[in-house]
């Protein structure tokens, strides 16, 4: 590409990846170079195309990566190159973002650029807190100040008399360097210093922790509890309703981090159930679902498909690929009549009958020597069973049915390979303790897993962190992994593990 290319400035939200927004993450999906500050977290992150260049500038309290005309040029820079460039921000881009200045960087060097807003801290973060910025009868306003300002300096760009005594409601973004001075300088011009607070930390994510005081002793207590940035200052009578208004923290999985290693194809399913009960999922893919080598077989088991008897599916994947054949060849549903077919699992029997497909037989527990017991007598001898699998699958299930005196076609059907995912953030949080699960969905996710993070390092980087399996087969893979198998669905479907991680959770709380 030549010429000059295209920057998006991109609100990223309060942290909550579903809080982005959709043509947010358009932009995220799209970008060919994505520049990200320490507030944008993983889950937006991982939507990022496998190509795209990631260049991380974040600032912290103590640090910056970048300085803020290091951050313009570099953006300047990569757009005269012809890239498609989207700039992740935190919150909204122009609430205390520098978004701003960013795009007069850009008009100045004749860059085209778009602004994506975002849902700002100032109003999500309270909000997941249990608090309303207003609310009838108590707040019929609201205002939003920069906490990074000290109010003791000269100079002040801040009215602090007004600021005191106008809004119902002051929200202070990133002001706990400062928290003292603000609750003093409040009081000062004549807020009472009696006043509800709440300090608010990691708003919106499962590490969401809350602390409530009075102007008075807010600055003390943020002290004695270590409280730092990322935080929000909500200062008013609002503060009162989290007694009754806080729902996020209520929610079983909240303050658990989760790591999802299915495929990306695969993974939303599992990552929006974590998410819906308050957890917070990080998704490492570790599969990756492909093509076989060589479709040859595949297609002559799809054109003989008259002479089986049963095909049987093992999984969504089996599906998806037999049925692009099917259609690739130029037949349809209709070659199938008069043939049985059985689903190992109901995601499996579910795309099945979304093609108009009858399915005879649901195994009630998915492993291959059950599968077998329950076809035992519907399978006779010498009657034609077409397996459309992975290249890894297990080869139980088809040898016990060759023993049963059935003809089995095992044909690959897909390959599973390693996947891509970011290991090195992936190191980074177990070393900080920012996972509490990983959970795995097959043999292969934990065999991936720990070849791509390293068996050498691994024990070191989970101790601590729970592991969760979808059933025995892959708990077994797990153990001879060397790793400890803490939660082991007895239903071996994704909601089955979701049920086996909150039992888990609960026998924890008591």
């Amino acid at each position: 590409m030549s010429g000059k290319g295209m920057v998006y400035l991109v609100g990223a939200g309060p942290g909550d990846p579903g809080l982005i927004t959709v043509k947010g993450l358009e932009c995220v999906r799209k970008a060919q170079v994505l520049v990200y500050d320490r507030l944008a977290g993983e889950g937006i992150l991982s939507h990022a195309d496998s190509a795209a260049e990631l260049i991380y500038v974040g600032k912290g309290p103590d640090k910056h990566t970048l300085k803020q005309d290091e951050i313009n040029r570099l953006l300047v820079e990569k757009a005269s190159g012809g890239k498609l460039v989207t700039r992740l921000k935190g919150g909204d881009p122009f609430v205390f973002g520098r978004g701003g200045e960013e795009a007069e960087a850009l008009y100045r060097a004749g860059i085209p650029f778009e602004v994506v807003p975002g849902v700002t801290s100032a109003v999500a973060v309270p909000a997941y807190a249990g608090i309303p910025v207003t609310h009838r009868g108590i707040a019929s306003s609201f205002a939003v100040i920069t906490g990074n300002e000290d109010p003791d300096k000269e100079g002040s760009d801040i009215d602090w008399q007004s600021v005191a005594n106008s809004a119902g409601t002051l929200v202070f973004l990133m002001g706990m360097g400062n928290i003292t001075s603000i609750a003093e300088s409040l009081i000062k011009h004549g807020r009472p210093r009696e006043t509800p607070v709440a300090v608010i930390r990691w708003g919106t994510r499962p590490n969401q922790a809350t602390l409530l005081g009075t102007l008075e002793n807010i600055a003390q207590r943020a002290l004695e509890q270590g409280f730092a940035n990322p935080s929000v200052i909500v200062v008013g009578e609002v503060v009162k309703l989290r007694e009754s208004l806080n729902w996020f923290e209520k929610k079983p999985l909240f303050g658990c981090s989760v790591l999802v290693t299915r495929s990306r194809e695969q993974a939303s399913e599992l990552s929006r159930a974590i998410e819906e009960l308050g957890g917070r999922a990080v998704e490492f893919p570790t599969i990756l679902i492909e093509d076989p080598d060589d479709f040859s077989p595949l297609d002559r088991a799809v054109k003989n498909a008259a002479g089986y008897h049963w095909i049987i599916f093992t999984s969504v994947n089996g599906v998806k690929s037999f049925f692009s054949r099917l259609f690739k060849l130029n037949m349809d549903i209709r070659d199938l009549k008069g043939i049985k077919i059985c689903a190992i699992g109901p995601k499996t029997r579910d795309r099945l009958e979304s093609y108009g497909i009858k399915v005879e037989y649901v195994p009630s527990e998915y492993r291959a020597e059950e599968i077998a017991a329950g076809l035992k007598g519907a399978i006779l001898k010498g009657d034609r069973v077409l397996l459309p699998r992975a290249d890894i699958a297990r080869k139980v299930l088809a040898d016990l049915l060759i023993r049963e005196g059935a003809v089995v076609d095992d044909i690959v059907a897909y390959r599973t390979v390693a996947g891509e995912g970011r290991r090195d953030g992936i190191i980074r949080m177990l070393s900080q303790g920012e996972i509490n699960i990983i959970t795995f969905t097959s043999s292969s996710t934990v065999k991936n897993f720990a070849g791509g993070i390293g068996y050498q390092e691994l024990p070191a980087l989970i101790k601590g962190v729970k592991i969760a399996c979808i059933g025995p087969v892959t708990a077994e893979t797990a153990r001879n992994s060397g790793l400890t198998v803490d939660i082991e669905a007895t239903r071996y479907t994704i909601e089955g593990l979701l049920e086996a991680i909150l039992e888990n959770c609960r026998d924890d709380v008591i």
